[in-house]
Formats: structure tokens, sequence, C-alpha cells
């Protein structure tokens, strides 16, 4: 038996795409998140970046519109990275934050204001780990107090919240991180935020709470979670960088192509799982352009297909190699499929595509892009449907291209 989604993961569920914004004093630096570990700076010549850092340009109400442009529904701020560095004011916690900085500004405070001006759901990213706080070396009991107290100071200053994601705990795997009591903080205060605890890219998916709601893949395919027999529904969710780096990366010119993007986001929704793209902004809060415009690419591709994008769930139909089939709410048997290109490039792409599992007879078939009708093929016995995948015409070229199907009655397929 698989168990119902509590409200706040079907929610999380239904958003599909997020923006991660990886942002600190590392973007001063222009030589990705993790360089003050790589070049061994101490923390005392570190924390002189504070008063370089003044996020001129950081204006959070763009960075919000741009998400909404690119059909993205939250976006995921680093509060706290590893370097220890808050972009909060931290109440009297720790003169290593944004108050205390250049910036003079909360810009945990505007980003959340920002968000909710655009319609877009504001979540909090928080380290677990901490390069610049000795606590964390020397005294950890100590030091996860300060922690759960930093997290309650987000919880209850910047209003509804929509999830809190975590990342560190890889750092120190035999550790006693006391996660129920950081995550005791979360539900007394926020108790519809969504927790993300992101275990590292050699974990993939594992859950390592059981008030942890969405299985984090870093960098990795995800996969569709298993939920029958589970005592808790839990979402999925894939996070990636746009480029190599998580923070600005200044000579980083290795961005990820469209075509790509638009393929592991189709990947991400074909397992039931979200996006969550990166961007890095530079030292003074700048946002690339090549990432901007290539947002708002990504944006045009979705307004074709919004309806299963957002609202279509995996279904047990099977595709070959890549294809798979999303069901909504209302019925449509959405069928994605992979590798095609134009009709008039490439006769030999375009192909017979066949799908096994389906349970219910299907009454016609058109692609979503155009409407245009396809013929089809079904064998009810064997609980399959073939059609010929057609090019696209000459000038288009969707990369993913989706076809709704119509069912003889409502209910669910493949089940």
């Amino acid at each position: 038996m698989i168990p119902e989604p509590e409200e706040r993961i079907a929610q999380f569920e239904s958003l599909g795409f997020g923006m991660f914004i990886h942002y600190g004093l590392y973007s001063l630096m222009g030589k990705g998140e993790w360089i003050q570990y790589f070049e061994k700076i101490p923390r005392d010549k570190y924390a002189q970046l504070m008063s370089e850092f003044k996020a001129e340009k950081f204006r959070p109400r763009e960075i919000a519109a741009l998400a909404r442009q690119a059909g993205m529904k939250y976006i995921v701020l680093t509060t706290r990275h590893h370097e220890g560095f808050s972009l909060y004011d931290t109440r009297g916690l720790s003169d290593f934050d944004i108050t205390h900085s250049a910036a003079g500004r909360d810009l945990v405070a505007e980003f959340a204001e920002a968000c909710r001006a655009e319609g877009i759901i504001p979540f909090l990213y928080h380290t677990t780990l901490d390069w610049h706080n000795p606590d964390y070396d020397n005294n950890f009991p100590a030091y996860l107090h300060w922690l759960r107290q930093s997290v309650e100071v987000l919880c209850t200053n910047y209003g509804k919240i929509g999830g809190f994601w975590f990342d560190g705990n890889w750092d120190r795997l035999d550790a006693d991180w006391q996660e129920d009591l950081l995550y005791e903080i979360i539900r007394k205060h926020q108790p519809e935020a969504v927790i993300i605890n992101n275990p590292g890219m050699g974990f993939a998916g594992k859950l390592t709470n059981k008030e942890v709601d969405v299985a984090s893949f870093e960098q990795g395919r995800p996969v569709k979670r298993n939920q029958e027999g589970c005592l808790k529904y839990t979402a999925g969710e894939m996070s990636q960088t746009i480029n190599g780096h998580w923070g600005c990366g200044k000579n980083d010119f290795a961005y990820k192509s469209v075509p790509e993007l638009i393929k592991t986001m189709c990947v991400c929704r074909g397992a039931g799982a979200n996006y969550l793209l990166n961007i890095g902004p530079d030292g003074s809060g700048k946002l690339p352009e090549m990432a901007c415009a290539t947002l708002k690419i990504l944006g045009k591709w979705i307004d074709f297909y919004r309806k299963p994008f957002y609202q279509g769930r995996p279904v047990d139909i099977r595709g070959e190699g890549d294809d798979f089939v999303l069901q909504t709410p209302d019925g449509g048997l959405f069928f994605f499929v992979f590798g095609l290109s134009d009709e008039a490039g490439d006769k030999n792409r375009p192909g017979i595509r066949i799908f096994r599992g389906i349970t219910k007879k299907v009454e016609c078939l058109s692609w979503v892009d155009t409407g245009k009708p396809i013929e089809f093929f079904q064998d009810e016995d064997k609980e399959m449907i073939c059609f010929h995948a057609a090019g696209f015409d000459y000038g288009d070229n969707m990369v993913v291209r989706a076809a709704r199907g119509q069912v003889q009655a409502s209910g669910s397929f493949g089940e």
C-alpha cells in the first residue's frame, strides 16, 4: 500500500522546477564556493572579505521575476554556506553575518519579501557544517546548539517559508547530528515547510531522518521512488548547477546547453522529482547573463507543456530509453519522447515508439505542441500501444516532445 502524501509534500511535487542561488563571500573571489577550503585561507583572512561585500547589485525582486519567467515556482537561497557567513541578521548569535558586512542589510529578508511579491515560494538553504565557527571542531554539541539557534532565527523572523534545505551532514557520517532536535524547531514554527537534507553525491536519494520530506539527488539522475509499504510518502528532487560551480566562477565557461537542460528537466519529471537548477551571482550580486538567457528559454519550453509538467505524475507505463508517461488529475495521458529531429533534417530518427503497461483504451492521440493527430495501434491484451513519432516541422525542435492521449473512461492508468 502506498501512503497518501501529506499536503506540504504534495504541494512541493507540484512546484516542478526551482532556482538555487549560491551567494556569499566566496562570490567576490569568483573561484567557486569551496575556494576557502581548497586554497586553505585562514578564517581571519577570509573574514576580511566582509569589508568588500556590498551586494550592491543583489536585487531579489529581479531574481524572483526571472524565476517566474523561467517557469520556476520556488527559489532556494544559501542563507549560510560552508564558509559560515550568514546572509541574514543572526540577532547576536554571530558577528560573521550580513549586518556586520559592508552591505549592512538583511538579504534574506529582502529575498523572502521579493519572492512573495512575484508569486514565488522562498526556500532557505542552511549549511550544517561550518569552517568559521571553531566549535565545529572543538565542541560539537555546543556547535549543534548554536546551529539550532541559527535556524530558529530563520523560522521566526522571515514569514512563511516553503522549505528548509540542509547540507553538510556528509562531512561527519558517524556523528550524531541531533537531527530530531533541529527538525522539532521547524515543525514548531514552520509546520507547513518541507524539510530536505542533502545526503551528498555518494548517497543520492537516501533519507536521513523520518522528518525529512524530500529525497535529494545532487547532480545525479533521480529514480522513481518506491513508496510501497513506506510509513510516509516522500518526494524527490535533483539539484544541479548550470555550469561547473555552485558559486560564481568568473572563468567557468562550461555552461550546460538548453537541450541538455530540457532533457534533464524531463528526466526529473519522468521520475516524479523536482528539478532545482543553480546559478551563482558574482560578488556584486549580479546574475550571469548566460544563465539569465538560458532560463528564459527554458520558460518558453515549459509554456508548451505546463499542464503535464506541473500536474503530471509518473505511472507504471514503460517507454523505451528515456521515453516516459505522465498522468494528470483530469485523466490526461502524456507520452514524452526523446531523440526526434525535424523531418527535413533526418528522416531516420523519427520512428515507432512503443509503450507497455497501458490498461485503458486510448481513443485518440495528438501532439501537444501542434495539435496534429497521431496514428497509433493499441493491443489491449498485451497492454501495449505504439505510434509513429514524426519529427518536427522544419524550423521547429522541442528537444523532448509530448503527445496527449485521450482515454475511454476516467481513472488511473497502468496500475
